[in-house]
């Protein structure tokens, strides 16, 4: 491959992560939520009782932003946050009823985005994209930090 095709392809990827971010946005803030808000709802939905260091990982965030956002949840009535049965310091993480149902209306929402998004795409692209965000993700887990040579 050329690098001048993976610079613009690297740089395409950065322009769709902030575009995405952006629209999924706009679809959060009707409901009284910003996208950094939204995503940590919508995975405790998915996954109820998730530590909120697991939390974390799985977003690709740090504690202290996740913590900010779930201040904001829990506030809000959305999230309760209940000591873990082993450890009382691990705090565990679920939806309130009102938080179960915005993020079922949430999620329906942003499902409609998707349809709307990838509309008219081949289907048969999707695990093709897959691969690439799977390969920079194992790379980024098991690669070299910056400036560190590959062995």
């Amino acid at each position: 491959m050329r690098i001048e095709d993976l610079q613009d392809y690297c740089l395409g990827l950065l322009t769709a992560a902030r575009d995405w971010r952006r629209l999924a946005d706009g679809v959060a803030r009707p409901h009284g939520l910003s996208e950094a808000t939204a995503l940590p709802l919508i995975h405790i939905a998915r996954r109820p009782g998730r530590r909120q260091h697991e939390l974390a990982e799985a977003l690709g965030i740090e504690a202290a932003s996740l913590v900010r956002a779930l201040d904001q949840l829990c506030a809000a009535g959305l999230v309760t946050r209940a000591p873990d049965g082993d450890d009382r310091r691990v705090k565990r993480l679920a939806l309130t009823p009102a938080g179960r149902d915005l993020s079922e209306r949430l999620s329906a929402d942003l499902d409609a985005l998707r349809r709307s998004v990838f509309a008219g795409l081949d289907p048969a692209d999707l695990p093709a994209s897959r691969r690439i965000f799977d390969r920079i993700g194992a790379f980024g887990a098991d690669g070299p930090a910056a400036g560190e040579e590959r062995a």
